[in-house]
């Protein structure tokens, strides 16, 4: 039995001989460029210390063929625009480069809008002065600033007196000027618009808003108040025709201009009596 072993032993050693061995030869086959892994180590500590030395003498700053850089396909520096975004450069033919458009040169914003108030003073103290002579030129504007603004006043102080009369101040006016104006262009060798008769007949209502005003405080049905009313009327038509004749050379004509005004302020001062 003990022969037996031992020959059982060797037999084992011999097949696991055999057996290494053919492992080996199938391990030489398999790397057939004699590639190992001591190999490796080598080939990777070698690649390192050549590019530690290729690192320090590579100029960054050279161009490298194939490589794309930021500068490449760009026009040289003197062609690129240096101006500042968003502001575009002043054109040399305007009038803003030369100095002459700017806001100390503008008009006023009233008067852009046709508003003075000097024209409108001087129109308002010549119908407080119905014997004052008319400037023509002043009249002939078409400023309706203040006729708007005296209806507006004769509209309230009726209001404060208790009378709601803004449709019916509106509309006599509209209509009075309407009238005035046809019966003046039929009258006149001079042309006259619609809103210079309509400028003058507002601005001449001022008188009646001083009688609406009254009627405030004081009963105007009575002698003393038709009077007082008769009064308002003659001085707001005198200054009407005063106005009209003045602008349209109408000499000798004023009698025949202030009777249809006399009417016109006769209906506002109906309104404010009664």
């Amino acid at each position: 039995m003990g022969m037996k072993t031992v020959e059982e032993h060797l037999k084992i050693q011999q097949l696991f001989s055999i057996r290494m061995g053919d492992f080996q030869q199938f391990e030489q086959d398999f790397y057939q460029s004699g590639y190992y892994i001591d190999d490796q180590e080598q080939a990777t500590y070698g690649y390192e210390e050549t590019a530690h030395q290729d690192d320090q003498h590579v100029d960054y700053n050279a161009t490298q063929p194939g490589v794309f850089t930021p500068s490449m396909g760009l026009p040289p520096t003197d062609l690129l625009y240096t101006g500042q975004m968003f502001q575009p450069a002043k054109d040399s033919g305007t009038a803003s480069s030369t100095g002459t458009d700017t806001f100390e040169d503008e008009p006023p914003l009233l008067e852009e809008l046709g508003i003075n108030f000097d024209h409108i003073w001087q129109k308002t103290l010549t119908v407080l002065n119905p014997f004052k002579p008319a400037d023509g030129s002043i009249m002939n504007e078409t400023d309706l600033t203040g006729p708007i603004l005296f209806c507006i006043s004769l509209g309230a102080m009726l209001l404060m007196a208790g009378k709601v009369h803004f449709g019916y101040v509106y509309g006599i006016s509209a209509m009075g000027c309407l009238g005035m104006y046809t019966l003046l262009n039929l009258m006149s060798l001079i042309a006259v618009s619609y809103g210079c008769v309509a400028s003058v007949l507002g601005y001449c209502l001022l008188p009646m808003v001083g009688l609406s005003t009254f009627a405030i405080f004081f009963s105007l049905q009575g002698v003393l108040g038709t009077l007082f009313a008769l009064l308002v009327i003659s001085w707001c038509s005198l200054s009407a025709s005063k106005i009209f004749i003045s602008t349209l050379a109408m000499d000798g004509q004023q009698l025949l201009v202030a009777y249809p005004c006399a009417l016109l302020y006769g209906v506002f001062a109906l309104l404010t009596v009664f």
